[in-house]
């Protein structure tokens, strides 16, 4: 049992979290090449209503909802392969959208929606060879899955680099690599329902099963005795996982960082890896990713990359955060 003044701290960290995930949505409403206001909105001025409906509220939303998710899946990936310092892309999930995704923009131009759907079902499928291919080796541990998911990264990342250099270089070639590189400018109301809604089903599937990824951190003879089915409860949280990941990037493009740094934070904040823990890695995350899409469209004239953002934002963070709390946090 853990003290009362434990679960008090950590409620109290989750909430200060989503008091600062609201502020920082309200403020991605608000702040933009185009400023908007509260009265004037409220009084129904016809072209900031526009504004806000057609370009601020979905970005915002996506904003809030991926960076959740991408921090609720780190979380996942961090405790499943008991490594603080894994990712989304160690099973290929990233580079396998990048791939469906440059693929779209050189065959499929003309088709709505083409970027998005190839770059989702790139993600899947990448990760499908990876978690295929694991299963043919004795055993089926993580160690056979990152190797998977390494060779897996690897061919795709070749087929992404044949496909550059079928690019058109002035064109498809910018296109790709702005999409490898994240933004949110594109995001719309008509894009995101599908993919949202298959990204919260599969989220509320991580927090349902909370308990079992956690007694996955232990070792495996541990967890067994515990009553869980170690293989296939690997499988499935990382297929929720890996849908949660490939249904926001492939509406907003590879976002790096925020599936490393939230999860890595909240664990150092929370010092264990309980459920708190998971609502906390997902909060941060939200944060994380509304400011950096904040500064990515207001730092400079033209709009820029949001993974710029998240990785300047992000990187001396976890390195204040590991010097701080001596290297991380226990997984049990």
């Amino acid at each position: 049992m853990r003290p009362r003044s434990a679960e008090n701290s950590q409620a109290a960290l989750c909430a200060a979290a989503g008091v600062l995930l609201l502020a920082a949505a309200l403020a991605s409403l608000l702040v933009g090449k185009y400023p908007l206001s509260l009265p004037a909105l409220l009084g129904g001025d016809a072209g900031q209503l526009r504004v806000f409906l057609t370009l601020r509220l979905p970005r915002t939303l996506m904003a809030a909802l991926g960076g959740f998710a991408l921090g609720a899946a780190g979380y996942v990936f961090q405790t499943v392969f008991r490594n603080p310092l894994a990712a989304p892309d160690m099973i290929g999930v990233s580079s396998g959208a990048s791939a469906g995704a440059a693929f779209a923009i050189l065959f499929l131009p003309a088709v709505p929606f083409a970027v998005t759907a190839a770059a989702f079902t790139g993600g899947l499928l990448a990760v499908g060879v990876a978690l295929g291919l694991s299963a043919l080796a004795p055993g089926g541990k993580n160690g056979s899955i990152v190797l998977a998911g390494i060779a897996v990264h690897a061919l795709a990342q070749t087929v992404l680099m044949a496909l550059k250099l079928a690019a058109d270089p002035e064109r498809q070639l910018a296109s790709i690599e702005y999409w490898i590189m994240g933004s949110l400018n594109a995001v719309t109301l008509g894009k995101i329902p599908f993919y949202c809604a298959v990204c919260l089903l599969a989220l509320a599937g991580v927090f349902l099963l909370h308990r079992q990824i956690v007694l996955l951190s232990v070792e495996e003879g541990e967890a067994r005795m515990l009553g869980v089915p170690v293989g296939r409860m690997r499988l499935l949280v990382l297929v929720l996982a890996t849908l949660v990941v490939a249904s926001v990037i492939s509406v907003t493009g590879v976002i790096s960082f925020i599936g490393l740094l939230a999860p890595h934070a909240a664990r150092l904040l929370t010092r264990d890896n309980r459920l708190p823990t998971l609502a906390l890695s997902g909060l941060l995350g939200g944060v994380l990713l509304l400011i950096a899409d904040i500064l990515a469209r207001g730092a400079a004239a033209t709009e820029l990359p949001v993974s710029i953002f998240t990785s300047l934002i992000g990187a001396p963070f976890l390195l204040y955060l590991i010097l701080k709390g001596n290297g991380g946090a226990r997984h049990g």
